[in-house]
């Protein structure tokens, strides 16, 4: 057996009805069910249903369902709750304004609390000076490839490249192949412009105050002419390969023409 009332719901539009139906009987009696009828006779079961039907015409933040009447403290607590809760934070909730240290969110069983800072630029941070220091290397290194010369496929030794006369190497039985190997290897190591030795001590004591990231030679500069005599040097490097590449794929052209042809004749 169930009792049913229909009474008017006066926190929804005019025509919304409320029933609550009462269990008289069986192990749930005296429990009620409560659901709302619009003035077209549509049925609805939950909160959800409702504001998915009403929409933005009526603000239900307030509304209890069992009761059917706007209740402003129930607002109050959801909106505590919410501003607690991380996924309303993600959808453009307002922030916390609460100073409590915050709780690592972890697996862990205990709590364990977030260290937080309040000012940044007073706070000094600790670096481990040991590794970011460079490592330390051997002095003059260059000259241990001193006397090696590259070869070819048929071990025939390489012309050594030529450097400009404005390169003056620094250094103990200095030579142009040690200043070589030095500016190659800052070339390929070095993040920094490569300016040489800049300072005038490194000329009468290197050993004491050469500047370990700069090539075993002195201060030079790089005018408009070296950059434009390169550039014709560059130029006719990229046209020679050209001319070679063009050669090698005509000759290899007339070699398949040729094995075809002897091919075609067996």
């Amino acid at each position: 057996m169930m009792e049913r009332k229909r009474t008017e719901c006066p926190a929804l539009p005019p025509g919304w009805k409320k029933e609550e139906v009462i269990r008289k009987s069986g192990l749930s009696a005296g429990k009620s069910d409560v659901y709302y009828y619009s003035p077209t006779g549509k049925k609805f079961r939950s909160k959800p249903q409702l504001s998915r039907y009403l929409g933005n015409t009526v603000d239900l933040g307030c509304f209890d369902f069992r009761t059917g009447k706007m209740m402003p403290g129930k607002l109050q607590k959801n909106k505590q709750r919410l501003r607690h809760d991380p996924l309303s934070l993600a959808k453009g909730g307002k922030p916390d304004l609460n100073t409590a240290l915050p709780i690592r969110q972890t697996a862990s069983i205990f709590k364990q609390p977030v260290t937080k800072v309040t000012s940044h630029p007073g706070n000094k941070v600790k670096t481990d000076l040991q590794r970011a220091t460079e490592q330390p290397r051997q002095l003059f290194w260059e000259k241990r490839l001193k006397g090696l010369r590259s070869s070819d496929v048929t071990e025939e030794v390489l012309r050594a490249m030529d450097l400009p006369k404005g390169l003056q190497s620094v250094g103990p039985d200095s030579s142009d192949d040690t200043l070589l190997s030095a500016i190659a290897s800052a070339l390929h190591m070095n993040s920094s412009p490569i300016t040489g030795q800049t300072s005038v001590a490194a000329e009468k004591n290197p050993a004491i105050w050469l500047n370990t990231s700069q090539p075993l030679c002195k201060a030079f500069t790089v005018t408009d002419d070296h950059i434009r005599e390169q550039e014709v040097k560059v130029f006719q490097a990229r046209r020679s390969l050209e001319e070679a590449l063009m050669a090698d794929g005509l000759a290899r052209a007339a070699e398949n023409t040729r094995e075809l042809l002897e091919w075609k004749m067996t």
